[in-house]
């Protein structure tokens, strides 16, 4: 068992080592993608490799193609850092090898979860009551909020889906926003429900959904309405509480993607821009984002926990422990799941209230930073900062996509490109706890040279 112990101890000594490296490291340097393919490559071995030199291998062979996402200057995708004690825990996760399905397969994982679902409810100002199934992120945590959605307004009408499906059910009515994400369309073809189903509603000026219009399309059926705690490309949040009102004086369902949005509910000066997310009926999170955990990480919440095991539970002659209250797996589209909640309780623990708190504050206070910065450079700031994203322009539309692209190859920080409103733009997001007042200004000189 030592040479296990060996091989885990450079396993982990490495990552931290990486970890340590990344405040000075280029965060993304051009790469042939071809030759870092051939460095994978060779004939799969006929007999066994020392696991030792198996590391060695994988280590010589991913160096080249490694992103410092997890670094203090990526501000692409709304990506975060791994705390440390969440990587551990980690760490740990897959030495215990442990199986999530239910509380007979590993004990342990599933009172993580119990745990840190209470503390993440809390946070986020969810009812206590609420379930919540650990999942791969906010992808997974949208289908799951809306296959919920699906199973109660069909049963509102009448109509079992588990059991029938589709064909023949009462007509689903689905709107969205304008400015929604692509997920959620991508939930809606996986449900089988269509993205044709869609009934767009405008969004106002900084992408959040215009609730007159809204008003003016609801109507009593089957209606699940799908609204956003912070838009992909501004920061923008629905009107959450008049919303959810509205939905439900119509008897529809209202389901809330909050990727990385419905952390302002932690933030005491942010707060206001998610009141009345308690209203809601489904809630999508990812936690591998704002709350900075591992990947991957996300949560889907559902406010009434019986069309949640409705939708997503089932049970078998050989699997022990499946028929009852809803757990775990019930909760997921997963059966053999990962721990993922010994990484979340550390976070959160790690954290504290007060941690989360100044996490999502501070991130929102260097995006007005890079805002200010950038703006007093000459650069057009194009959206109301209202949380952690910035969209800057720089004239034209070739000329934005020059500066987007010399700021990656510069590896200083590595910034994305959006198009939004028929306009292409930098798109700046802020996410890592790690990230400091020093870091948004190297990297506002580093955008100002790009322009150049």
């Amino acid at each position: 068992m030592e040479e296990l112990s060996r091989l885990f101890r450079l396993a982990a000594e490495h990552g931290a080592g990486y970890r340590r490296s990344l405040p000075d490291r280029p965060v993304g340097v051009p790469v042939d993608q071809d030759a870092l393919v051939e460095a994978f490559s060779g004939a799969l071995p006929d007999g066994p490799t020392p696991p030792e030199r198996v590391l060695a291998e994988l280590l010589a062979a991913a160096a080249p193609g490694l992103v410092a996402s997890a670094g203090p200057r990526y501000f692409g995708f709304v990506v975060g850092g791994a705390l440390p004690a969440a990587s551990a825990a980690d760490i740990l996760t897959a030495g215990w090898d442990q199986m999530a399905t239910n509380v007979v397969s590993s004990p342990a994982a599933l009172a993580a979860e119990a745990v840190a679902g209470g503390w993440l409810k809390e946070l986020l100002g969810i009812p206590a009551s609420a379930s919540v199934g650990f999942v791969t992120g906010c992808q997974a945590a949208n289908t799951v909020g809306l296959a919920a959605a699906r199973h109660q307004v069909l049963a509102e009408a009448g109509w079992d889906v588990e059991r029938r499906g589709l064909s023949g059910a009462p007509p689903i009515r689905v709107l969205a926003g304008a400015e929604r994400h692509g997920t959620i369309d991508r939930s809606l073809r996986l449900l089988g429900l269509g993205t044709d189903v869609v009934e767009p509603v405008p969004a106002d000026a900084n992408g959040a959904i215009d609730l007159g219009s809204l008003r003016e399309k609801l109507r009593a059926g089957p209606l699940i309405v799908c609204l956003q705690a912070g838009n992909v490309n501004t920061g923008a949040c629905d009107r959450l509480r008049e919303a959810c009102e509205l939905v439900h004086r119509h008897g529809g369902w209202a389901h809330v993607d909050g990727a990385f949005g419905l952390w302002a509910a932690a933030g005491p000066s942010i707060r206001h821009l998610v009141d009345g997310l308690e209203l809601a009926d489904s809630w999508a999170c990812d936690g591998h984002k704002w709350l900075n955990l591992p990947y991957d990480s996300g949560f889907a919440f559902c406010a009434r926990p019986e069309a949640h095991g409705a939708a997503m539970s089932y049970a078998a002659a050989y699997l022990v422990g499946s028929g009852g209250a809803p757990e775990g797996a019930d909760l997921t589209a997963e059966s053999s799941r990962r721990a993922r909640g010994f990484a979340v309780w550390a976070g959160l623990r790690e954290l504290g209230r007060d941690g989360v708190a100044a996490l999502v504050e501070r991130c929102c206070a260097l995006a007005r930073r890079f805002a200010d910065g950038l703006g007093a450079a000459g650069f057009e700031v194009v959206n109301d900062v209202v949380l952690n994203q910035v969209l800057v322009g720089f004239g034209d539309d070739a000329r934005t996509e020059r500066v987007v692209a010399t700021v990656q190859a510069d590896g200083t920080c590595w910034v994305g490109g959006t198009t939004w409103r028929g306009r292409r733009l930098m798109r700046i997001s802020v996410a890592n706890a790690t990230t400091t007042e020093a870091d948004v200004d190297r990297s506002i000189a580093a955008i100002i040279r790009a322009s150049v």
